[in-house]
This record gives structure tokens, sequence and C-alpha cells, in this order.
């Protein structure tokens, strides 16, 4: 199909704003089939990724061979999302690294039949900022009782332990939030509970100040029951629940453990900080369904269970859970 002139425009003003920033790559987002030689040519000296909103046009792109192609998704999404998405992707199949530089042309506004321009947009992206705005779009599509606005909070709250650690020392941390009368049977405490005595307005996560006291007893062993209104019920808590049927990545310690066990057990959210990397992983029903790097360390990426390290094989590694 013919490029038309706006969009012949904006791919050259991409390919001379890509040489003179030094930009890592061009990102295209398109709605329609494009005559992809001409679209090579505008962007030559480029590196080029394309993403497509229809599959049968993604599918035609990996038949193409000299361009690199991303998966958009089909879901319903606004056009700043859709951006972020897409460049997620490209940072977890490590077609862009986390720090990178990006042109991105788009369409912004719907196009109509008189002015059928496939391209109307041009943004410059720097990766580093745009991946430390999360978004909560991840969260929304987890099926729990869990409010958002409590979820949210914790996993920030996780996130900020993982990047900045206590007084310059690496930290981990364990969170399970909901479905608190069924967790708290299986948990016994390993220590005073620091939550006893306060009142709920002092021991809930949604008030900033509640969460910066939280990070200091994150250096204490033990997991942090949270209640679903986001009232911090306790803390200090050994989960005593047998990790039967779970399969993990290797690597993983006892907190991974013990969160993928209360998840499996019950309704709950286990949220884990790794000490070691700073890692926050999310848990449900057993397993990992979103992964976080922080920023201090790596560029916050939002990732699914199937980003987890794979062998050369493509596999995931396995390990047994560790023993007490």
């Amino acid at each position: 199909m013919p490029i038309p002139h706006q969009t012949r425009y904006l791919l050259e003003a991409a390919q001379k704003l890509s040489q003179e920033l030094k930009a890592d790559a061009v990102l295209l987002l398109t709605e329609k089939i494009l005559d992809w030689e001409v679209v090579l040519e505008k962007l030559e000296g480029c590196r080029v990724l394309i993403a497509a909103e229809d599959p049968a046009i993604t599918q035609k792109l990996k038949e193409h061979g000299n361009i690199t192609t991303l998966e958009m998704g089909a879901q319903p999404l606004t056009t700043q999302e859709r951006i972020s998405m897409t460049l997620l992707e490209a940072v977890s199949k490590e077609h862009l690294r986390p720090g990178a530089d990006v042109i991105v042309l788009y369409n912004g506004i719907d196009s109509v039949e008189e002015r059928p321009e496939h391209i109307d947009s041009l943004s410059i992206i720097h990766m580093g900022e745009h991946l430390n705005r999360l978004s909560s779009r991840d969260l929304r599509q987890l099926e729990t009782h869990v409010p958002l606005e409590v979820l949210r909070a914790v996993v920030d709250l996780a996130t900020e332990i993982g990047r900045e650690g206590r007084e310059g020392q690496p930290v981990g941390a364990l969170f399970v939030v909901g479905d608190t009368k069924r967790v708290l049977p299986l948990c016994r405490p390993i220590n005073f509970n620091p939550f006893r005595g306060y009142s709920y307005d002092q021991r809930n996560i949604l008030d900033k100040k509640v969460r910066e006291q939280i990070k200091e007893m994150a250096k204490m062993d033990g997991a942090i029951i949270i209640r679903r209104d986001g009232v911090a019920e306790a803390g200090c808590m050994h989960i005593n629940v047998p990790a039967e049927g779970i399969t993990l990545s290797k690597g993983l310690g006892s907190r991974h453990w013990a969160a993928a066990a209360i998840s499996k057990k019950t309704n709950a959210i286990a949220v884990v900080v790794s000490q070691s990397s700073g890692a926050v992983r999310i848990f449900q029903d057993g397993r990992i369904v979103l992964h976080i790097e922080p920023m201090a360390r790596r560029p916050m990426i939002w990732r699914n269970l199937e980003m987890e390290h794979q062998d050369s094989d493509g596999k995931i590694p396995v390990s047994e859970p560790p023993t007490s």
C-alpha cells in the first residue's frame, strides 16, 4: 500500500532525529499494512522495530525477514498504554536496553476515509524515565479481592525497599495481602508484633508515613500480614505452609517458597522483595504473576512468569523448596 505524504515526512523526520540524538531505535506502531521497503528506506541507518495491532500484519512482518517485530496484543488500550506495553515487550525480549532512547511513530488521532494517514505523531521516549512511571494496568489484570489501591500501595512499598534497601544495605521482605482470617492461623510469630497497640489509622499502608515506618520493619525477619483494607495486622510472622505442588525457578529462596505456598493455600496475594537483587515478585495461586526490577539496580520492568530466566533449551530451570 502506498505510504501517504504525511507518513513519509514523519519517517524522514524520525530518521534525522535518530541520527542527531543517537537514538537506540525507531519504533513504529501501525494499524495498517505499509510498503515496508519504503519504510526501511526512509529509516535507513536506524534500528527499526515495528508493532502491529492486527496479528495478521504481525505474521506478514515476521515473514519479511529484515524487520524486528513486537507483539502489541489485541486488548483495548489507550495510545499511551500501547506505547508503554510495546516498549516493555521490547525490553523484556532484549530488543532494547532498559535505558534506551527511542523515537516512536504512531497514530495518535483516528484517521478518516478522506485522509487515511496511518502515522500522524512522533514522540521521543527516554526509557529510563518512562519505565519508572508505573501503570496500574498490570495489577488490574489480577483477579483478586484485594482493592487495587491497596495492592498498588504494597507493590510500590516493596519496590522502594528493593530499590533503596535500608542504611545502604540490601533488604529482603515478604508481604501477604488479603484473606487475613485464613492466613493468620497458618503463621506463627517469631518475634514481637510491631503493629500491636497501634490504631487502624496508625498502621494503614495507604498513609505514606506508615509506609516509611514499615520500611524500617522490613529489616526484621518474617512476613508482614496486611488486610485487604490496607491495615497491617501483624509482622515478624513465620509462614508454616508446606510448598506442595509448587515449582519455582532456581535461585529463589525461602521467602519466595513461603509466598508461593501461602498464596496457593489461601486467596491472599504475596509480594516478595529479593534481598540479593532487589527484584519484586508477586505471587497468586502458588505462582509468580508479575516480576518487577527496581530502577537502582536495573530499570523497572513489569513482566509475566514467562519472562523468568530460561536455559539454553528455552526451559525454566526449577529447584526444590529449601530445607529448614
